[in-house]
């Protein structure tokens, strides 16, 4: 048994991806991720081929830096065993491939619906039946939060089981606003509306998906991006960090009633987001990454404008950590609270911060590197207790790690050359992304035809990996701790909701 072996952003021709029947596709995919701790699935999805699916799955080796592809053709009416009961963390790539062909598994643990699209196989299921666990019992108790959400977002149902306080399960369904994102890829023709959508899939990482899209689109083109547009969307991924995590800091100190943190934190990263309108046009950076180009080219000027910001901001940014990491109350709500252990974050497939924060090595940057991130030669920051603290304490030290980063960037801003020509993308290709968005790892895959028209695009947000993780963090903790744990992942129903 084989696989093809492609590097981050490498097309290749979908014939060229090894075709096998199932029991070898299921054993070589489950067998690499056993093998080693450093290889995890980075997507597993399906498409439909003449009359039976086809499985394309893609399994990340951090080590040797490549991604092992391969695939098999299974009728859907023609139950399979499951990834699952072998390795847990392919779990909701095997539930989305059931409710969206039909396929069946012989033995797959919790095979419910994921995302309630609108083509899903059965319309009978339906988010307002949706079979959540149930434990029978005299002293034990439900309680319902949403899918009407308290703030501004999207609607998510969290049903926890509970002891008095005592949280012993919860289960969280998505899916309340399918938005067919990854349709409306094979519908747009223009470019222009494909990077629309891109920037859309997760309103609070334009930066980090619209890169990703780029990525996909450049070497489906065969387009070898200049060192500006390298340059631009390194520092962009960075500044996208710095205030998402600045802003999360603030919402933490919320959920604890620390108004001062809250105040402060807020106050810092709005001098963040307003650069990113000063150099591209708006504050949460919309319409400003489109692939084989670099819209709006990154000065010296602004360099040095950048550099008052940050001179600006990092004392204030140090000062109001200090008190709050010395303040008795905080960290009494944060330490040894929501903890997710090296195990269960290993076996559910955890990425991004949720992995690094419970010793899971685990960060696109360093182990499947793009743009000028060879050169800054990254280090993941990783925790080891994995709960709220490790959790906070990351984005301080993510905050300092990118300041610092930014600041050797700036040093040796490139002169813009103009943009090479971008061409259309090549007939009957395969090709994969991966970004280390400020969540974790985004991946991006895509398929084209016969004319280099997409014909099948699979998008992935380090959420889809991660809202177990919250589940399993909460368990044995107080149902008042719910809040600070949840907003201790800050994840995306957007990005779960394609």
């Amino acid at each position: 048994m084989r696989t093809l072996k492609i590097k981050n952003n490498q097309s290749v021709p979908v014939s060229g991806i090894p075709e096998m029947g199932y029991g070898a596709f299921l054993e070589l995919n489950t067998g690499l991720v056993a093998e080693k701790t450093e290889r995890h699935c980075v997507n597993y999805f399906g498409m439909s081929s003449g009359s039976g699916i086809k499985l394309i799955c893609c399994i990340a080796d951090d080590l040797e830096q490549v991604i092992h592809l391969s695939s098999c053709i299974v009728n859907a009416t023609d139950p399979v065993p499951s990834f699952t009961a072998k390795l847990f963390c392919f779990e909701k790539f095997e539930r989305e491939i059931h409710e969206n062909f039909g396929l069946s598994y012989t033995d797959h643990p919790w095979l419910k619906p994921v995302r309630y699209a609108f083509d899903r196989a059965d319309h009978s299921k339906t988010i307002a039946n949706y079979p959540f666990y149930t434990i029978e019992s005299e002293e034990l108790h439900e309680v319902g939060v949403g899918p009407i959400h308290a703030g501004v977002i999207e609607p998510g149902h969290f049903r926890f089981i509970c002891n008095g306080e005592q949280i012993l399960h919860l289960e969280i369904q998505l899916g309340y606003q399918h938005r067919g994102i990854e349709n409306l890829f094979l519908q747009k023709k223009q470019l222009n509306e494909l990077a629309i959508l891109a920037e859309n899939i997760a309103g609070d990482t334009a930066v980090g998906h619209s890169t990703a899209f780029a990525q996909v689109w450049e070497s489906l083109c065969g387009f070898k991006t200049t060192r500006e547009i390298d340059f631009s969307r390194t520092i962009a991924l960075e500044l996208e960090r710095i205030a998402i995590h600045t802003g999360d800091l603030s919402a933490v100190c919320t959920d604890i009633a620390y108004q001062l943190g809250s105040s402060v934190f807020g106050r810092l990263r709005t001098p963040i987001i307003n650069f990113m309108q000063e150099w591209g046009g708006n504050r949460l950076s919309k319409g400003f990454i489109r692939p084989g180009q670099n819209r709006f080219p990154f000065t010296p000027e602004l360099a040095e404008r950048l550099m008052q910001v940050l001179d600006a901001f990092e004392p204030d940014f140090r000062e109001m950590n200090d008190q709050l990491f010395s303040l008795p109350s905080a960290l009494s709500r944060f330490e040894r609270t929501g903890v997710v252990s090296f195990e269960d974050a290993s076996n559910i497939g955890t990425v991004g911060m949720a992995a690094r924060t419970s010793g899971v090595t685990r960060d696109i940057r360093s182990s499947h590197p793009h743009s000028l991130y060879p050169e800054l030669r990254h280090e993941p920051i990783v925790k080891r207790h994995g709960d709220v603290y490790s959790r906070v304490q990351l984005r301080k030290n993510e905050v300092y790690q990118s300041i610092g980063y930014l600041r050797t960037l700036l040093d040796h801003v490139p002169v813009s050359s103009g943009n090479p020509e971008l061409k259309t993308p090549g007939a009957d290709l395969f090709t994969l992304s991966l970004v280390e968005g400020w969540r974790g790892e985004i991946c991006h895959c895509a398929i084209t035809g016969p004319k280099g028209e997409l014909v099948h695009y699979k998008i992935k947000d380090p959420s889809f990996h991660n809202w177990l993780a919250l589940a399993l963090s909460v368990r044995n903790n107080e149902i008042s701790d719910f809040p600070i744990c949840n907003k201790s992942f800050n994840l995306s129903y957007a990005g779960h909701d394609l």
